[in-house]
C-alpha cells in the first residue's frame, strides 16, 4: 500500500485527541497504515479540557479528533481528516465510482453504525452509568446489529469494503466494530466481519487503541 512516498511524508502532523476516543483512533490507524508519524496532544474530558477556551481555538465544536495540518489549519471531523490524509494514496481510490463507494461507507459509518456502537461502549464500559441489559442499551444494539448484518453480508466473498485493497472506508469502520463487546455486543456470529477485523489487524502499521509505553 505504501510503495510510493505519501504526499504528506516529512510534513508535521499533530492530532488533538483523548486517550480512548474511537474517532481519534481512526486517525492514528490511518497514519500508522500510511507510515505517517503524528504528534499527539491528548486531552482529558473528565477534567473539562474540551470546554476550555484554549481547546475552542483548536476546534470551536469542542470535539476530538482535530488535526493540525501542514498548512497550519486545524481540521475537524474524523471522516474529513481521513479523506485529507488519503488523498493521492491508494487508501482513496482514484476512480470516480470507487471514491463514491468509499464516501458511501463513510456516511454509513456516521449515520447507521457509529452511534449505535459508541453509545453503549461509552455508557457501559467507560462511564459505568448503564447496565448491559438496560432497555436503552438493547435499543442501541438492535440498531447496531442491523448495521453489522449489512456489513457482514457485504463482506461475504471480499476482503475489504471497497475494491480489492483496504481504503479509509475500512479504517473508519474498524474501531467501533472492533470494540463492540465493550458495549455488550456479541458479534461472534458475523464470520465475515471477524475475518475482516483480523485482516485489518494484520496490516503493516496497525496501531492499537492503547499503545505500549
Amino acid at each position: 500500500m505504501n510503495q510510493t512516498p505519501h504526499p504528506l511524508a516529512g510534513k508535521p502532523l499533530e492530532l488533538a485527541d483523548t486517550l480512548r476516543s474511537g474517532n481519534a483512533w481512526k486517525i492514528r490507524l490511518a497514519c500508522g497504515y500510511m507510515g505517517l508519524p503524528i504528534k499527539r496532544r491528548t486531552f482529558d474530558i473528565v477534567q473539562g479540557d474540551l470546554e476550555t477556551e484554549a481547546f475552542a481555538r483548536i476546534n470551536p465544536w469542542r470535539q476530538v479528533p482535530a488535526l493540525l495540518t501542514p498548512e497550519g489549519e486545524w481540521l475537524a471531523e474524523s471522516q474529513a481528516i481521513l479523506w485529507y490524509l488519503a488523498m493521492g494514496t491508494p487508501w482513496l481510490p482514484a476512480g470516480r465510482l470507487e471514491q463514491a463507494q468509499v464516501s458511501s461507507w463513510l456516511s454509513f459509518e456516521q449515520t447507521q453504525h457509529m452511534h449505535a456502537f459508541a453509545q453503549p461502549r461509552l455508557l457501559i464500559h467507560l462511564r459505568n452509568t448503564a447496565q448491559v441489559d438496560d432497555p436503552a442499551m438493547r435499543a442501541w444494539r438492535e440498531i447496531g446489529m442491523n448495521a453489522a448484518a449489512l456489513m457482514d453480508a457485504h463482506l461475504a466473498g471480499r476482503d475489504y469494503l471497497v475494491g480489492a485493497a483496504p481504503t479509509i472506508a475500512d479504517v473508519a469502520l474498524y474501531p467501533y466494530t472492533s470494540m463492540a463487546a465493550e458495549g455488550g455486543y456479541d458479534l461472534s456470529g458475523f464470520t465475515h466481519i471477524n475475518a475482516w477485523l483480523a485482516r485489518m489487524r494484520a496490516l503493516a502499521g496497525f496501531t492499537p487503541l492503547i499503545e505500549a509505553a
